[in-house]
């Protein structure tokens, strides 16, 4: 059997089991699909590099961890993250929640004075319990009287700028780069060390054009995957 082949029937294997499943041992899966050890690792390899299993050194091979999507665009409830295609919810793990001085540099990118008060938070979002992305959110303090740490782990952000203080997003510019962890990122996603990573930064303003928010995020680069919809005109 070729390694080509070999891979085919691997795929039909593998599109049964489970995201962290082990599969087979070397040995078993070439005794079960006739193919040598070489082909059978040649075509391990292939699937590997695909993304589709992990290959770990002393334990075996695994059916890799299911991607976590999010699109480009807001959804009806103005939010910019969507929930796993079974539905699992996003979880938020309050890390740090202070008031603090713009500062000069995000003042400007803010547009407010140096001097003004942000409201800056680091929460930790997961999903099925494990950590997917680090938020480091700054909203202008003059938005959010008597907001809490505890408003950052229950429910929508934009749900709550909008029901509780009448705050609502109207449009938002978000970059994505890739980047790698540095070791607090990596501690918190459970990642080894300059592991690879997307990088998000928002911004977000409301109809009268003023900053409500500016998000830098960090997600990991082994679960996540970027959905983008696209509108051509007609012919």
């Amino acid at each position: 059997m070729r390694r080509t082949e070999a891979r085919d029937r691997l795929l039909e294997l593998i599109e049964i089991r489970r995201p962290g499943e082990p599969l087979p041992s070397e040995r078993s899966l070439s005794e079960a699909l006739g193919v040598s050890r070489p082909t059978l690792r040649a075509a391990l390899d292939d699937l590997a590099r695909d993304g589709l299993i992990v290959r770990e050194h002393g334990r075996g091979t695994f059916m890799s961890s299911r991607k976590i999507h999010q699109a480009l665009e807001p959804t009806p409830d103005g939010n910019f993250q969507v929930p796993p295609a079974d539905g699992t919810p996003w979880q938020s793990r309050l890390i740090s929640f202070e008031l603090e001085p713009a500062g000069a540099r995000l003042g400007q990118r803010m547009e407010i004075s140096p001097g003004d008060q942000l409201v800056s938070v680091v929460r930790l979002r997961l999903v099925d319990g494990a950590p997917m992305c680090i938020e480091r959110i700054k909203l202008p303090a003059v938005f959010v009287p008597d907001i809490t740490g505890r408003d950052f782990e229950i429910g929508s952000l934009y749900g709550l700028l909008r029901s509780r203080y009448q705050v609502a997003a109207k449009n938002a510019v978000q970059t994505t780069e890739p980047t790698v962890t540095d070791a607090q990122e990596a501690a918190l996603l459970g990642v080894p060390l300059h592991s690879p990573a997307l990088l998000f930064e928002r911004t977000t303003r409301n109809a009268d054009n003023a900053v409500i928010e500016y998000t830098r995020s960090i997600y990991r680069g082994d679960r996540y995957r970027i959905t983008t919809r696209l509108t051509f005109p007609d012919a």
